[in-house]
């Protein structure tokens, strides 16, 4: 068993391609209609075999109603490894990612918590 693809409610799909491609810098990996809406996927662009995010629409009220909760209570939607914080933080930063949380030293690591302008919060962790 393997974990090759990965749910994240998204307020607005094309918003949040621009973001996760444009910014974050995922590659689109997949775009299939599917009704109203699409199966749209980004995934990292070194690692062509791994993990599919899908940025899924939070069109039904219990995605909505837990999207918001979880983003209210400061808890993040998903955890990236993104190396050297410090670094990334700073180029997100210069994109004008809007931060919740600076890179804060926990024990060998340090995280960062971000908002994704989609309706959540993501983390970004290294050292």
């Amino acid at each position: 068993m393997k974990i090759r693809l990965i749910s994240l409610f998204v307020e607005d799909q094309e918003k949040a391609l621009a973001f996760y491609t444009e910014t974050l810098g995922f590659d689109k990996r997949r775009d299939i209609p599917v009704g109203d809406a699409r199966f749209l996927t980004v995934g990292a662009p070194d690692d062509l075999l791994g993990p599919e995010l899908l940025l899924e629409p939070n069109a039904n009220p219990a995605a909505k109603t837990f999207q918001q909760a979880m983003y209210q209570q400061g808890i993040p939607a998903a955890a990236f490894d993104a190396g050297a914080v410090l670094g990334e933080y700073q180029r997100l930063q210069g994109l004008g990612v809007r931060f919740m949380q600076p890179p804060t030293k926990m024990g060998p690591m340090t995280q960062a918590v971000f908002d994704d302008t989609v309706g959540n919060l993501i983390q970004i962790y290294g050292i």
